[in-house]
C-alpha cells in the first residue's frame, strides 16, 4: 500500500467500528432527517420509501463497496487512488471532480446546518421564528454558517483517528437516541395512525418513472457514493478490515436514520396540523415542524433536540466533507494537516456567504438564472446544489464504476474486497462484478439522460 511521506498527518482509523460510525455519519446526514421525508411527502409515502430501499441494496451498495475498495488498495486520497492504481488523466477527472464536490457542497451545505444552530436556541428559549424572515437575515444566517465551519474545521484538525473517529463514537450514538426519542414521541401522539400509515403503506399505484429517478438520487445523495468521501476513509483502513460487513453496517445505519427520519415527521404532522400538505418541500423541517413542537407537551424542548439531532447529522457530514480536499493537499502537495484544514476551512466560509445571500429576494446571487443541460437554475444556492451536488455527483458514480470494471481489472478490486471478508466468493463476487460492469452503468446514464431532458422535461434527481 503506497504511504504518503507525511503518514502522521494523514493518519488511520484506530478501529473497525470508529471506521463504520466515521462513514456511517458521513452518510447520515441532512439527506435523511431533511430531505428524505419531503421527497417522500412529494413522491406519494411509502411506495417511494420501497423504491428507496431497492435503489439502495441494488446500486448504492455495490458503488459503496466499490468506493472504499479504491481507497483501501491504494491508500490515498480520490485523485491519488486512481493515479497510485494507474489511472491516466482523464479517470484522474474522477477525483478532481471529487474533490471539488467536497469543496463546494461544504460550503452551501453548512448554510443549511447553520439555520439549524439558530433554531436550537429560538427553540430553548422558546420564540417564534417566521422562516422566510430568518433566512432572509445575513446578520443571523452568515455568523452561524461560520460558527458551524468553524466546529468542523476544530474536528477535521484533531486528525483521523483522534478527531474525526472520536467525533464519530460520540456522535453517532447522539444521533441514535435522539432520534429514537423524537420518532417514539411522534407515533404515540393521539391521531399519529394517519401519518404512519400515509408513511407506510405503499400505493404502488404512484411508483412512475419520476418516482424511481427520485429515489436512485436520494440514494445517491444519502449513501454518500460518487463524493470521494468513502475512497478517501477507505484509505485509512488497515487490510485486515471487513470491508463488506462494515459497508452494510453503513448502509443499514444510514437507511435507519432516513426511515426513522419519516417517522418523526409524518406521524406528529397529521397528529398535530391535519389540514397540512405533507409535500411541503424543504421548509417542511424549518417552517412545520416548529409549529408541530409548539403543540405538543414539552415542545420547546423536543423541538430544541430535534434541531440538535439535525446540526450532528450535518456535522457528521461535513467532517467528511472537509477531510476530502484536506486528504488531497496532505498527500499530494505535501502540507501539514493544520495548513490544510485552515485554508480549506476558511475558503469554504468565503464562498458560504453567496449561497447564505442567495435566499435574499432581490439580492443579486439569489436573481442568477440560467439554463444547465436544459435545467433551470434559480440562485446561486441552486447552482451550486444542481451542479455540484446532483448532477456532479451522479457522473462521479459512472465514472468510477467504468474505471473499476472497464479501466481496470475488476478482478483485482473483489480481491480486495475479499480481503478481511473470506465470504466473498462464488455468487456474491460474480454478483457484485456483474452490476459494477453492467447494473450500476447502464442505470446512471438512464439517470443521467433523464436528468438532461431526454425523457421529456429535465428531472433533478
Amino acid at each position: 500500500m503506497a504511504v504518503s511521506s507525511n503518514s502522521e498527518d494523514r493518519g488511520q482509523f484506530g478501529s473497525s467500528l470508529g471506521f463504520i460510525m466515521a462513514a456511517a455519519g458521513s452518510a447520515v446526514g441532512l439527506g435523511n432527517i431533511w430531505r428524505f421525508p419531503y421527497l417522500t411527502g412529494e413522491n406519494g409515502g411509502g411506495a417511494f420509501v420501497f423504491v428507496y430501499i431497492l435503489c439502495v441494496l441494488f446500486i448504492g451498495l455495490p458503488l459503496l463497496f466499490n468506493e472504499i475498495a479504491l481507497g483501501r488498495k491504494s491508500g490515498k486520497n480520490p485523485i491519488g487512488a486512481i493515479r497510485e492504481t494507474g489511472g491516466n488523466k482523464f479517470w484522474q477527472l474522477a477525483g478532481v471532480l471529487c474533490v471539488l464536490v467536497c469543496f463546494f457542497v461544504f460550503s452551501y451545505y453548512s448554510v443549511i446546518a447553520g439555520w439549524t444552530v439558530g433554531y436550537i436556541v429560538t427553540e430553548i428559549i422558546n420564540i417564534p421564528v417566521d422562516f422566510e424572515e430568518f433566512v432572509e437575515t445575513p446578520l443571523y444566517v452568515i455568523p452561524l454558517t461560520f460558527l458551524f465551519i468553524l466546529m468542523t474545521i476544530l474536528i477535521v484538525l484533531g486528525g483521523v483517528s483522534g478527531g474525526i473517529e472520536k467525533a464519530a463514537k460520540f456522535l453517532m450514538p447522539i444521533l441514535f437516541i435522539i432520534i429514537l426519542f423524537i420518532a417514539g414521541r411522534s407515533v404515540t401522539l393521539e391521531g399519529a395512525e394517519a401519518g404512519i400509515q400515509y408513511y407506510l403503506n405503499p400505493d404502488f399505484s404512484k411508483i412512475n418513472a419520476t418516482v424511481v429517478l427520485q429515489a436512485l438520487g436520494q440514494a445517491f445523495f444519502s449513501m454518500s457514493v460518487g463524493w470521494g468521501l468513502m475512497i478517501t476513509f477507505g484509505s485509512y483502513l488497515d487490510k485486515k478490515s471487513n470491508i463488506i460487513q462494515s459497508s452494510g453496517w453503513i448502509a443499514g445505519m444510514d437507511t435507519a436514520v432516513a426511515l426513522l427520519g419519516g417517522l418523526m415527521v409524518f406521524p406528529a404532522l397529521f397528529a398535530l396540523l391535519p389540514g397540512k400538505d405533507p409535500a411541503a418541500g424543504p421548509a417542511l423541517v424549518f417552517d412545520v415542524l416548529p409549529r408541530v413542537f409548539d403543540a405538543m407537551p414539552g415542545g420547546s424542548f423536543i423541538g430544541a433536540l430535534f434541531f440538535l439531532l439535525l446540526m450532528v447529522a450535518a456535522l457528521t457530514s461535513t467532517i467528511s466533507m472537509l477531510e476530502v480536499p484536506v486528504a488531497y493537499l496532505i498527500d499530494d502537495r505535501k502540507w501539514n494537516r493544520k495548513k490544510a484544514t485552515w485554508t480549506v476551512g476558511i475558503a469554504a466560509m468565503l464562498l458560504s456567504i453567496p449561497s447564505a445571500l442567495s435566499s435574499i429576494e432581490g439580492n443579486f446571487f439569489a436573481e442568477i438564472r440560467f439554463s444547465f443541460l436544459s435545467n433551470p437554475i434559480e440562485g446561486f444556492f441552486g447552482a451550486m446544489d444542481f451542479i455540484f451536488g446532483t448532477f456532479a455527483v451522479i457522473v462521479i458514480c459512472l465514472m468510477l464504476s467504468l474505471y473499476t470494471g472497464w479501466g481496470q481489472k475488476i478482478s483485482d478490486y473483489a480481491d480486495e474486497l475479499a480481503l478481511g471478508a473470506p465470504g466473498f466468493k462464488g455468487f456474491s463476487r460474480m454478483a457484485w462484478i456483474f452490476f459494477i460492469k453492467w447494473v450500476c452503468p447502464v442505470v446512471i446514464i438512464l439517470l443521467i439522460l433523464n436528468m438532461i431532458g431526454l425523457f421529456g422535461a429535465p428531472q433533478a434527481a
